[in-house]
């Protein structure tokens, strides 16, 4: 590995000259051309009536999956250049350039999926069964199946094209209501503005005084802005139900669950196991806030860390020990990391303008991907810099897939992500200094438990009341304050002694439009990595080929086959999930008297391929200064992310962004 690797990434080689590229200006062109072209090409065509005819079909699938791959590129880059600058306008102008011709690529497959959809079975069994068109199978048969849940070719068309500026562009205009947020801070004795990824930082400040300070601004600025926020998202919701309404639906939950190819049984079994194992998580927060000095954690205090640190951990020492770490489970993935950071693939850099949270995107015909994240020398960055690498590995693997097969959801993408995290995460915990250390980064990893079990729950179940409140008209944004804190006051048992009203307006994932629900997928990213870390530390060395398998198989099946063919697992019972929560797999340091979490004799942690060896090549002072915590809960390795998908119900142009 390089030994003075760039905090910045290199976009000149995918379109040299940033967003006043020439080369980017002719390729967009090109690509409009083009698409246009196929346009034209699928209206002409009709279905198929005996298997000789499907063969004309094939030179459009190798258009299509072309031109897919040709605007994965152009939506990568451009999420890069709006990313690391969002004051640059012309990089905003490409953003709604890029929507008309997602707009157009949509158009295209609806028509190609209404073809798939008016051939009768016998010749679509024998179209799906030929050579060409075999690898395809299973993406062209989901196609076909969703499609005849849909409204008309035309009116999908219509639906697709009105979105651009009413559904999506709402969703822009919280990007810009966003952008225009600044929050006065006093630092080193001059007032500063804080963007609001700046301030979101401060919020899990060490320095109590510094996170409630910031936090009441916080609140401040968001109400400033709580009437714009409620109208953007009541207009979000009531374009989706109306939609909904059109094609016949009548769940809310039906377009989020085909999405991430999992069954309605397979979600109420993993919250039915997270709600039954939420006590051990709430012993913890009891402890945690004895250890504060307070009766009750408030909100702003559940991520805080428990002492302050004063060391720092450099780049070029979290990204050697990410790749020494990732070569214990698997050489592959510790090359692919090592590749990343030597050709500069990463933006790390510490900076204004940059947008909070991070990001990993695929650039399809590069075969690339880029990382987007700001590194401030934290145990937390150098998680998200693992988790990002995992989702950049995941992606590394399919390249060689067919363009169609590529196109996995948002819960597998999560799972292997927060896989790669629990690799480096546990080996920060065994190679720590003393135990003090080694508490202070396990409390950072319950930390992450109570994000998935209880944070991204009460998201769930805000936006599943949300929108049957919708149905019945308008949300005042006083009735979207009470709606947040009662889910967080249920999510989190009542536990704590404050909440955070206005998470609903400071929180992206309620905006985004292509993927609805851009909440449970985490949790179960998070509990299905678990479940396959127990397995990988059961199975030895010869695990990390059957997870490679794994993950280039999530393009082309549901979750419950994937976890059935590679875990001889059922997802849609108890058994996995309750594995996934029991602290069998790490040892228990303390008595547990809750539901879940008792120590379970006899079950020391099984030897295996993930027993990292030697300590941390970093020093640093993150020492707790009271008595232990009560418990560790096991395996809580995910950082808490969030993940941004171009995603479309017929084309599936991803990318991983993740914003805290």
């Amino acid at each position: 590995m390089n030994k003075d690797l760039k905090l910045t990434w290199n976009l000149e080689s995918v379109f040299p000259g940033g967003s006043a590229s020439a080369e980017f200006d002719t390729f967009l062109h090109s690509l409009e051309q083009d698409l246009k072209s196929l346009q034209g090409e699928i209206k002409a065509a009709k279905a198929p009536a005996s298997p000789k005819e499907t063969e004309s079909f094939d030179g459009f699938i190798e258009a299509l999956q072309g031109t897919i791959a040709r605007l994965s590129e152009a939506s990568a880059f451009v999420s890069c250049l709006q990313a690391q600058n969002q004051q640059d306008k012309k990089a905003v102008q490409l953003g709604g350039r890029l929507a008309n011709l997602r707009a157009l690529i949509n158009g295209i497959m609806t028509d190609f999926d209404h073809i798939l959809r008016s051939t009768d079975d016998e010749t679509f069994a024998q179209w799906i069964g030929r050579d060409q068109v075999r690898q395809l199978a299973f993406v062209l048969s989901e196609s076909r199946d969703q499609a005849r849940e849909m409204m008309s070719p035309d009116m999908e068309s219509l639906a697709l094209d009105l979105a651009i500026d009413g559904y999506h562009g709402w969703s822009s205009m919280y990007d810009t209501i966003v952008s225009h947020i600044q929050i006065p801070f006093e630092e080193n004795g001059e007032t500063v503005s804080l963007s609001a990824g700046q301030a979101a930082n401060k919020l899990d400040s060490p320095d109590k005084e510094t996170r409630e300070s910031m936090f009441v601004k916080w609140e401040q600025a968001w109400s400033d802005k709580a009437d714009f926020c409620g109208d953007t998202l009541n207009h979000l919701g009531g374009f989706r139900l109306k939609l909904y309404g059109r094609r016949g639906w009548d769940e809310v939950l039906k377009e989020p669950l085909e999405i991430n190819r999992m069954s309605r049984e397979t979600l109420d079994a993993m919250w039915n196991v997270i709600q039954d194992n939420k006590q051990m998580l709430l012993q913890y927060m009891e402890r945690k806030a004895k250890l504060l000095g307070q009766d009750r954690l408030s909100w702003v205090d559940v991520e805080a860390p428990i002492s302050k640190s004063s060391g720092t951990i450099s780049y070029q020492e979290a990204a050697e020990t990410i790749v020494e770490q990732f070569r214990k489970f698997s050489p592959r993935m510790a090359d692919f990391a090592e590749m990343a950071f030597d050709k500069s693939w990463i933006e790390a850099e510490d900076r204004p303008g940059k947008r909070p949270g991070g990001f990993c995107t695929s650039l399809k015909l590069s075969k690339e991907t880029r990382i987007f994240m700001t590194f401030s020398g934290t145990a937390s960055n150098v998680s998200t810099l693992a988790h990002e690498l995992g989702h950049g590995y995941h992606q590394h693997l399919m390249n060689e897939l067919p363009i169609l097969n590529q196109r996995y959801a948002m819960n597998v993408a999560e799972t292997a992500s927060t896989f790669a995290e629990m690799i480096v995460s546990d080996a920060m915990v065994k190679s720590a200094a003393d135990e003090q250390e080694q508490l202070a980064l396990l409390e950072d990893k319950i930390q992450r438990s109570v994000a998935f079990y209880m944070n991204i729950h009460a998201r769930f179940l805000f936006e599943t009341r949300f929108y049957e409140k919708r149905e019945s008209g308008l949300l005042s944004v006083q009735e979207l304050n009470a709606l947040m804190e009662e889910a967080q006051k249920e999510a989190y048992c009542d536990a704590l002694s404050s909440y955070h009203p206005h998470f609903w307006a400071s929180k992206l994932h309620f905006y985004i439009t292509g993927v609805p629900f851009y909440n449970f997928p985490y949790t179960f990213g998070y509990m299905f990595s678990t479940g396959i870390y127990a397995r990988a530390l059961q199975e030895g060395a010869g695990f990390a080929d059957k997870y490679d398998a794994l993950l280039r198989d999530t393009g082309v099946m549901t979750v419950e086959e994937l976890a059935k063919k590679h875990l001889n697992a059922d997802l849609t019972g108890r058994d996995f999930w309750q594995t996934a929560a029991d602290p069998r797999f790490l040892a228990d340091r303390g008595r547990s008297d809750g539901r879940g979490c008792q120590a379970v004799p006899g079950h020391d942690r099984p030897s295996g391929v993930i027993q990292p060896e030697g300590s941390v090549k970093w020093n640093r002072s993150h020492h707790t200064k009271s008595s232990p915590l009560g418990f560790i809960t096991p395996q809580r390795d995910c950082f808490f992310d969030d993940t941004l998908v171009w995603e479309t119900r017929t084309c599936y142009i991803a990318s991983q962004e993740d914003d805290r």
